[in-house]
């Protein structure tokens, strides 16, 4: 008969004769103290004194006294002396010792007849032991009895016996029992790790939380230490390694690094695979990467999925791809979809994408969101629109925010514009920037500006220099025009908001906003300023910013310079850049390099740079046929 519950820790001690034996050898005398009982004294006496006991007792007994064939009868049955201790245990039984029934029934349960067993742990029993009372409720309750085995669990718990209170805990939590805590509770104050294991992770289920096997830290997060954490703690501090591993994860959530890994050590010490999963990324963290390695390979070797994967991810960063999809591999293997959509990403990198195709497929039909997305993109990418958006919608629906802004895109792409939006607008609530921008944008098409504004915002907070330049626009149209100051009175400039935004977006290298930059600069006669801004816009490609820079040279009288920039712009497509190198050409006496670039501006437009253009050309003509 197993012992209900976590088996490996209710046995791990080595304090039980047999493993199979859900009943307790009692000390004689009243006392009801269990000498297989997980909270019983240690066996600290020397092996001759022990002998010296069964000797002294063996005597006792022969004289007929009753507790010494009791005492005796237990001291032979946790030795595992069946035989010797049988006839001494019938003998105290005859004489009415409840002791000596509750191990007779131990006795005779070890040989396999669990049902004379049980009569005799009924007469222990009703004679008050309450370790009967417990074996008596674990033998109906296997036989699916509950109602008779509640009765004596709860005589049993009653009477203040630890295992008990974790059998009728146990029973009732099967039941849904509303009891279910009091008693679990009642056993883990008694010192029941199992039962304060189970108790802390009922409590972590209760307020949200679902520790580490949910990927988290359970019961305390960020704050002061909960109820759950010192349930965790005191049974991790009597060898629970699943405790210790959801201890870990509480303290690593809270920042408490150091701790945490001596707990996760503690567990992944204690074999569970998990926690030395858990140490190898807290030491992969912290910069040592060939402990984490270990620690993953023996968390691997023990079918910890995660672990492979970290593994894979390492070798594959060392560039040694072969071990890198061997533990990808060994991570599908493990029931880890992860392992497909990373070896999915290692043949999409090495251009092997059929494979690539593959392996996401595998991931996405296991449910995985991301593979799904990176199967649309894949197949997007390729040609098939229309295989790619069910699997967009599929991982969009699965709650990626990527698949959403990219089915986006493909609405927006076929002219679908309130699709799009609405793609948009579900991504953008997620959190991602360029979906944000996007729903900005499509309500600064639709006048509607505070929404805009509320977007871009969003957008340029998470780092999109094209929202930090439209809502710096956005802003910059509201804004007065600048008050009329006398002649010779000093100037206080303070940076507008606006003004801020596009700084923020010139630094991430936007070109309309580092012109837009030089402008503002330049309005307020700070040339030095505004040149550096055209000049990086310029330097970037920005045709805008080599006019306006080749305009700040020229009024600095550096006209042969300010050509340079002219010429790079006008060569992009600038009109008033071909005008402005059609009069330097012109005043230069190049009458015909003049109306070459007077031309040119002609046709780059826009109308009134060509009106003005047209008339430089038929000037330069008549002069040049003259």
């Amino acid at each position: 008969m197993d012992v209900m519950g976590d088996k490996v820790t209710l046995f791990e001690t080595g304090r039980f004769v047999q493993t199979s034996d859900p009943g307790q050898a009692e000390q004689p005398g009243g006392t009801d103290r269990s000498i297989t009982d997980e909270t019983g004294a240690d066996e600290t006496g020397a092996v001759a004194d022990e002998v010296a006991e069964l000797a002294r007792r063996r005597l006792a007994a022969e004289a007929g006294d009753v507790e010494a064939m009791s005492v005796l009868g237990a001291m032979l049955l946790r030795r595992g002396d069946l035989d010797g201790a049988e006839p001494h245990l019938r003998a105290a039984t005859a004489a009415g010792d409840r002791a000596a029934a509750n191990n007779l029934g131990v006795l005779l349960q070890q040989r396999g007849y669990a049902d004379e067993a049980a009569g005799w742990w009924r007469i222990a029993a009703v004679a008050g032991s309450a370790p009967a009372a417990h074996a008596l409720g674990r033998h109906h309750r296997e036989r699916g009895d509950e109602p008779a085995a509640e009765y004596w669990l709860r005589q049993s718990a009653e009477q203040g016996h630890v295992l008990g209170a974790y059998a009728l805990a146990d029973l009732l939590e099967h039941r849904a029992d509303p009891g279910t805590e009091r008693w679990m509770r009642v056993a883990a104050e008694r010192g029941h790790r199992e039962a304060a294991y189970r108790l802390a992770r009922a409590l972590d289920r209760r307020s949200g939380h679902d520790g580490a096997e949910g990927g988290g830290a359970g019961g305390s997060g960020t704050g002061p230490p909960g109820e759950a954490e010192q349930w965790y703690r005191q049974a991790a501090a009597r060898g629970h390694r699943r405790a210790a591993l959801h201890l870990g994860a509480i303290l690593e959530k809270r920042g408490e690094l150091k701790e945490a890994g001596r707990w996760y050590l503690t567990s992944a010490k204690d074999g569970e695979a998990r926690a030395a999963c858990a140490l190898g990324f807290l030491l992969r963290d912290a910069g040592d990467t060939e402990s984490a390695a270990v620690w993953w390979l023996r968390a691997a070797q023990d079918g910890d999925g995660n672990a492979a994967n970290a593994l894979g991810a390492l070798h594959a960063e060392r560039g040694e791809t072969q071990t890198a999809e061997r533990w990808y591999r060994a991570a599908m293997d493990a029931g880890d979809v992860n392992g497909a959509y990373n070896l999915a990403l290692l043949c999409a990198e090495q251009g092997r994408t059929p494979q690539a195709e593959q392996w996401y497929r595998h991931a996405a039909y296991a449910g995985h969101r991301e593979a799904a997305n990176a199967l649309a993109v894949l197949l997007l990418q390729g040609g098939d629109t229309t295989g790619a958006e069910p699997w967009f919608s599929k991982a969009a629906e699965s709650g990626s925010v990527d698949a959403a802004f990219n089915l986006g895109i493909l609405y927006a792409g076929r002219g679908l514009q309130a699709e799009a939006l609405r793609w948009y607008e579900r991504a953008a609530a997620a959190g991602h920037t360029e979906a944000a921008l996007q729903v900005g944008m499509a309500r600064l098409r639709a006048g509607d500006e505070r929404a805009a504004e509320r977007h871009l915002r969003c957008a340029a907070g998470g780092g999109s220099a094209e929202a930090a330049y439209r809502l710096a626009a956005v802003l910059d149209a509201r804004r007065p025009p600048p008050p009329a100051h006398e002649l010779g009175e000093s100037v206080i400039h303070e940076k507008t908001e606006c003004e801020e935004w596009y700084e923020r977006a010139a630094s991430q290298g936007h070109r309309r906003a580092q012109v837009r930059v030089g402008m503002l600069a330049a309005a307020r006669g700070d040339v030095v300023e505004a040149a550096r801004w055209y000049r990086q816009a310029a330097e970037a490609g920005s045709r805008n910013g080599a006019f306006n820079l080749g305009l700040l040279l020229a009024r600095e009288g550096s006209e042969p310079e300010a050509a340079v920039w002219w010429t790079r712009a006008a060569d992009a497509g600038h009109g008033r850049a071909a005008l402005r190198l059609a009069l330097v050409y012109a005043r230069r006496g190049e009458l015909a390099e003049g109306q070459r670039w007077a031309d040119r501006a002609v046709a780059l437009g826009p109308r009134e740079v060509a009106q003005r253009a047209a008339r430089l050309r038929d000037a330069l003509r008549e002069e040049l046929s003259a």
